[in-house]
């Protein structure tokens, strides 16, 4: 994992955590946490057109909250929402930057409110993601995972290098600097299964990792584009012996591992990990045989 900090056994005890799956929870998640904030309120954006949802946020704007937003330069047919997004945002008086860099993507999805709680999500706050979608929000108090995103926000915000030290939280996966490393770690480590929601999956270096797994006896389980009506392809989640999940906006591809400014949170909590593999396990019970192939497995 990302070399940094492990919380102790009594911040452990201290941490709540939730996942919302359903739709309608999805966007919950999302309109309770802005209208909590009572300080700060800082998120990424890559999309958004739920009108619920800004006019969250200008009410956080109008009760003093400062509210700050990045946005990514680059969404495949996206730039003119894009910008309309930005003068909104910024018209409401909320501090709006947009990522530096001019060719990689700022793909990831996450908010901090109140330097305490923090949502890292598979979604974009959109009506699709909001209702035809698989995708999860998860929701924790882990300070060390709010003050690890507040200070990757902060630098990117800035156009600065995030700092990687020991106090940033292992758990939070941060792409292109450390995710290949992360996710190749979480593979090379299942020994009883691996689950995959991904329709992107294709990096050629993952797949022989899984293909690896799968010889030395780890069940592999991949859920693509095969969903069964009226959902439609988009949330990312790998479960790892139905003990450890990664969720985010990571997808498993050469441009999201290597190029991409993605985020992603490892969770443990029993609680979370189930619904996440049944999640999948249903999915995939509807997928049928499709599930068991690799990407260059003969069809």
């Amino acid at each position: 994992m990302s070399p940094g900090r492990r919380p102790s056994a009594a911040d452990a005890s201290s941490i709540t955590e939730s996942v919302a799956l359903a739709p309608a929870a999805r966007r919950e998640a999302l309109l309770r946490a802005i209208a909590g904030a009572r300080r700060r309120l800082v998120l990424s954006l890559f999309r958004c057109d739920d009108e619920g949802v800004v006019e969250a946020l200008a009410a956080a704007v109008r009760r003093g909250v400062k509210v700050e937003a990045l946005l990514t330069r680059r969404a495949r047919r996206g730039r003119k929402a894009l910008s309309r997004l930005h003068a909104s945002l910024a018209g409401m008086g909320a501090t709006v930057a947009w990522f530096a860099d001019p060719v990689v993507k700022y793909h990831a999805k996450y908010l901090v409110a109140d330097d305490s709680t923090s949502l890292v999500m598979t979604l974009n706050p959109t009506r699709k993601c909001f209702t035809r979608t698989w995708d999860a929000v998860v929701t924790t108090n882990d300070a060390s995972v709010a003050r690890s995103l507040l200070g990757l926000f902060d630098a990117d915000a800035a156009g600065l290098p995030p700092v990687f030290d020991r106090d940033f939280s292992r758990r939070v996966v941060v792409g292109p600097e450390g995710s290949r490393r992360d996710v190749h770690g979480l593979i090379r480590g299942a020994r009883r299964s691996i689950a995959i929601l991904d329709h992107k999956l294709a990096d050629p270096d993952v797949v022989t990792l899984l293909r690896e797994r799968r010889a030395a006896g780890v069940e592999v389980t991949v859920v693509g584009k095969d969903l069964p009506p009226p959902l439609v392809a988009h949330g990312k989640l790998m479960v790892v012996d139905e003990a450890r999940a990664l969720v985010g906006s990571l997808a498993l591809s050469t441009l999201s591992l290597d190029f991409r400014r993605e985020v992603a949170l490892i969770v443990d909590d029993p609680a979370l990990v189930q619904p996440l593999a049944a999640g999948v396990r249903t999915l995939a019970g509807q997928a049928g045989a499709r599930c068991r192939r690799l990407p260059g497995d003969p069809s």
